[in-house]
């Protein structure tokens, strides 16, 4: 009897009459109405013509509770940039509702002298099925140890060591900041100021030494004058900004480490009555939604951080899964995005 035939002579075919038209488990039926990822593509559209062919509608109450039996997923952060979090955070959520798995945020800020006890005791006594960890906290060593110890399989998002101690997802925070300096080297600048991230930040010590990287390669040096202290913050881009400004010798360029202090560079040169790009050029890196929320909009490096997040949840949920030939690394390249505050310099 053909698939086609059953489907009319039944209304009401189950996952099992499903699996046997497709020549699969039930559990991989299941597996593909979850859209869980460690399916082979092939298989899940074998599945998903059966489904249609077999008129199959699942029960929801039995999915309702499969859910409720979901992973779940903690999410160990502590990053003082809103608009990175932000990214972070709709990269995770999407790839965990489609999943079907449930993403709990966890912060690891120094809020009190005891934290990283405090987040020891909450991983031993946690219900997670596993844990993905960006920057800077996947380099924390306390709540590294604290995650092995508990034995919770985990996911590193941009780590800056130890790559092989667990699944990480990485990116090319050098390179990128390599490519943006040379960029901004062919317009014409000469004088370029940098602004840092924190130092216990795996991404600034990257991007600092990509820009160094990018001086060198076109035989220029790095001016310690130019070069200002900041912590991914708003707040720390205006003071940096206010202190490379008041140079006698100002840069004509200035390249910070996140959006959030580039946006804050910009918001000061409009104080200084400077025109940007006219009189200075300013970059940033991420691009975040900040980057198109001022004028004029932002170049900067996009920074795939939402790509990010939903390629650890899939990376941590195919080895939850048992998928031995999972891949321990995933990287995923950065690019330049070009907009309207840089040019060259004025003559």
């Amino acid at each position: 009897m053909s698939v086609k035939t059953r489907a009319n002579k039944q209304s009401g075919a189950t996952i099992k009459d499903v699996a046997s038209a497709a020549g699969v488990s039930a559990m991989t039926v299941s597996r593909v109405l979850n859209a869980e990822p460690n399916v082979r593509p092939a298989t899940r559209e074998r599945v998903q013509a059966a489904i249609k062919e077999l008129n199959y509608r699942p029960n929801l109450s039995a999915r309702n509770l499969a859910r409720a039996n979901a992973y779940f997923i903690g999410l160990l952060y502590d990053n003082p940039s809103a608009g990175y979090i932000s990214e972070l955070l709709i990269g995770a959520l999407n790839r965990c509702r489609t999943s079907g798995y449930h993403l709990v945020l966890e912060s690891c800020g120094a809020a009190g002298e005891d934290w990283a006890a405090e987040i020891a005791a909450m991983l031993r006594t946690s219900n997670f099925d596993g844990i993905v960890m960006p920057p800077p906290v996947c380099d924390n060593a306390d709540v590294l140890v604290a995650v092995a110890e508990a034995g919770i399989p985990h996911v590193r998002i941009a780590p800056d060591n130890d790559l092989d101690r667990a699944p990480c997802v990485l990116t090319d925070d050098r390179a990128a900041s390599r490519r943006m300096t040379e960029y901004l080297i062919e317009l014409g600048h000469r004088r370029i100021g940098f602004v840092l991230g924190p130092e216990e930040h795996g991404a600034s010590r990257e991007r600092h030494a990509g820009f160094l990287e990018g001086l060198a390669a076109h035989g220029l040096e790095s001016d310690p004058a130019l070069i200002a202290p900041g912590a991914f913050t708003y707040k720390s881009g205006l003071e940096a900004a206010d202190r490379l400004l008041s140079l006698a010798d100002r840069p004509t360029a200035i390249f910070a480490s996140n959006d959030d202090m580039a946006v804050a560079v910009i918001a000061l040169a409009h104080k200084h009555a400077l025109d940007v790009p006219r009189d200075l050029t300013v970059v940033g890196f991420d691009d975040t939604q900040t980057a198109t929320a001022i004028w004029p909009q932002l170049t900067t490096v996009r920074q795939p951080i939402s790509d990010m997040a939903s390629a650890a949840i899939e990376l941590l949920a195919s080895h939850l899964n048992g998928d031995e030939a999972a891949a321990a690394r995933r990287e995923i390249r950065s690019e330049i995005v070009i907009r309207d505050s840089s040019a060259a310099p004025a003559s």
